[in-house]
């Protein structure tokens, strides 16, 4: 019987062992599960949507929220809710549910609605959406640093960072002591009273080194002493936002849930920052190519117009320019490089600074205007070739209408859309801009009535189509078409029209790689 217990003994727990083992498969399985799916994700909103649901699924909670607010000032600041709605958010944004404190890690309401601590306002706004308790975990990621080093002013200073301009620093100072003579243990530095090396003349005089039996032993010399160890850099917290998950009733996360929730929020810390900094550098890229196209049309008397722009997410060489000219004269000038990235924004924005130049001197004749852009393009970028559209549209005449003169280099034509016509301009075939030798091409000559639009585009409005060019030409004219007398009357509800049924379901900002313009211009 006593032989039995110790077996007894060491079977339970062995069980126990077998039990604890396969308690942490799971969660090893569990949290690789999660990680690869937040792995899968590539913009930002879509991963802050994944971090709340599946700590949701962590700490067993159906409703959360993650709240992105970077230390840095320099945003952006966003908000995902799980299971609640816009209303929701900005009622417990207004109270701080779960907001956790500067310096914390996490914060525990136990009890929202009766618990201590609670303010009148809190409780309110917890029965009025049905929470029971809370629990968050700050958002935020380690930054290495190197830390001051007293004995070494090299690295003085918060955020010195160790390398090769470092260590030149470390032999170019006389009060390192692994930097003395050894057989003697002075250090042989001339320096002035300021501080400077002194001139050669001001130095020590040259002395013949005595002879080797006269050297000091190396007993007396100066003991060895080790380098001196530099500090380790140090880890800095930066804070990114925080995710707080609400539960129907009152209750709180067991010790097993908080540690794998912590465990998987360090990871989705990592992949936040990364995309976030992913996201800066596209804004910025958005925000930079954005700038250089106008930011505002002029106004013309008797001309309203409107633009529509879309980029493609690697930055697309498409441009549009609407710009006074003498005389009481508009031009209207769309046009495309081929290529994407920065260099084709580049080369966008040259091209375009170029006609805007040559508009102004010889805008009454468009085919003059071409030819001096395909000559600098020749010249400047012979590797690039473009295709322009541009017209000069003259000032009101006498009988009504005006004559618009236009002259095209491997564009696609515009459209005429009136209350009697809706047509494509038939401009003469031509090669693009730096195709071939020596571009030339004839202009076109036509009259705009009153209460008619001009309406010009680059091809990014067919390809995103997904036709061939016949099909997707016939889409836009069809689009044009069917619009309706109010929608004419306004050139931005045209342009929204033109582009919502061209392509439908959103394909005008996700239909595609290249960019799109689509420029309108009424004229009353």
């Amino acid at each position: 019987m006593a032989r039995e217990q110790p077996e007894r003994a060491s079977y339970e727990h062995r069980l126990g062992v077998q039990d604890r083992l396969a308690a942490w498969v799971c969660d090893l399985s569990l949290l690789h599960e999660l990680t690869e799916r937040l792995a899968r994700t590539a913009l930002l909103d879509d991963t802050l949507r994944e971090v709340v649901q599946a700590g949701g699924t962590l700490v067993g909670a159906r409703r959360g929220l993650i709240s992105l607010s970077p230390a840095d000032g320099l945003g952006p600041d966003t908000t995902v809710g799980l299971g609640l709605g816009h209303a929701d958010l900005g009622a417990l944004e207004t109270v701080a549910f779960g907001s956790v404190p500067p310096g914390a890690e996490e914060v525990l309401h136990p009890d929202l609605r009766h618990g201590p601590g609670s303010l009148g306002r809190q409780r309110e706004v917890a029965a009025q959406l049905g929470l029971g308790a809370g629990y968050g975990l700050a958002l935020a990621v380690d930054r290495t640093v190197s830390a001051p080093d007293p004995a070494n002013s090299s690295t003085s200073g918060p955020a010195a960072s160790s390398g090769p301009g470092d260590t030149a620093a470390l032999l170019s100072d006389p009060s390192d002591e692994n930097l003395r003579d050894f057989s003697t243990g002075v250090a042989d530095f001339s320096t002035a009273d300021d501080g400077s090396p002194a001139p050669l003349a001001e130095t020590a005089p040259y002395t013949e080194p005595a002879p080797f039996a006269e050297a000091a032993p190396f007993a007396e010399a100066a003991p060895y002493t080790e380098p001196k160890p530099r500090p380790a850099p140090a880890a800095r917290r930066h804070r990114l936002g925080q995710v707080v998950w609400f539960y129907d009733e009152a209750a709180e996360p067991t010790a097993r849930q908080r540690r794998l929730t912590g465990m998987y929020l360090r990871f989705a810390a990592e992949h936040i920052a990364r995309g976030l900094d992913l996201a800066r550098s596209r804004q910025a890229a958005a925000d930079l190519a954005a700038e250089m196209l106008p930011a505002r049309l002029p106004r013309v008397p008797g001309v309203r117009m409107a633009v529509r722009h879309r980029g493609g997410p690697r930055g697309g060489g498409d441009w549009y320019d609407a710009l006074p000219l003498p005389e009481g004269a508009l031009g209207l000038a769309v046009g495309g490089v081929t290529g994407a990235g920065p260099g084709a924004v580049a080369a966008r924005d040259r091209l375009r600074a170029s006609l805007r130049a040559y508009a102004v001197m010889e805008g009454e004749d468009p085919v003059a205007v071409l030819s001096d852009l395909e000559l600098l393009l020749r010249l400047t970028e012979p590797a690039r070739s473009a295709t322009a559209l541009f017209g000069h549209v003259c000032a009101p005449q006498d009988a009504g209408g005006r004559r618009v003169t236009l002259a095209g280099a491997g564009h696609c034509p515009p459209l005429l859309v009136g209350d009697h016509r809706c047509e494509f301009v038939e401009t003469s075939l031509s090669a693009p801009l730096n195709m071939l030798s020596c571009w030339e091409a004839p202009s076109v000559e036509l009259r705009v009535r009153p209460g008619e639009s001009l309406v010009l585009f680059t091809d990014g409005l067919l390809h995103r189509t997904g036709d061939c060019a016949d099909r997707a030409f016939a889409r836009v004219h069809a689009a044009a078409r069917s619009a309706t007398g109010a929608v004419r009357e306004d050139p931005g509800r045209l342009a929204d029209h033109l582009l919502h049924t061209v392509l439908p379901g959103g394909l005008d900002r996700t239909g595609g790689e290249e960019d799109l313009v689509l420029l309108v211009a009424r004229f009353d």
